[in-house]
């Protein structure tokens, strides 16, 4: 299964970016072989507003199935939850400890937004 985690470098020992729409880094994960792809979020890193919005279309685009972040916007999460991936709010630590805990079953999935839209 493939799932996005943001991250705030390249890597599986990064740490989790708590933003979404910022986060430095969107690494898409293979979750049964470790592979990873990392997305450059730069651009939306600098927006002024959408960032979000071009961070879960990224996701989406990707195949990803499942997100794992800090924090995720209401449009965002409109986006995300429109192309049926889902959103696990509140993760910390490495991406590889976020994979673990994901393949462990110890997140619960999000219905709604857990931030606040910049408007």
């Amino acid at each position: 299964m493939k799932i996005a985690i943001t991250a705030k470098d390249v890597g599986l020992d990064a740490e989790v970016d708590p933003r979404f729409g910022r986060a430095a880094h969107i690494l898409i994960v293979d979750t049964d072989t470790m592979a990873f792809e990392a997305l450059d979020n730069t651009d939306n890193i600098n927006a002024f507003r959408g960032a979000g919005i071009q961070a879960a279309g990224m996701v989406s685009d990707k195949g990803a199935q499942v997100l794992l972040t800090g924090y995720c916007g209401p449009k965002a999460f409109a986006v995300l939850q429109a192309a049926g991936v889902k959103v696990a709010n509140d993760v910390t630590g490495t991406v590889a400890d976020a994979v673990k805990a994901f393949k462990e079953g110890k997140f619960s999935y999000a219905d709604q937004p857990n931030a606040d839209g910049h408007w």
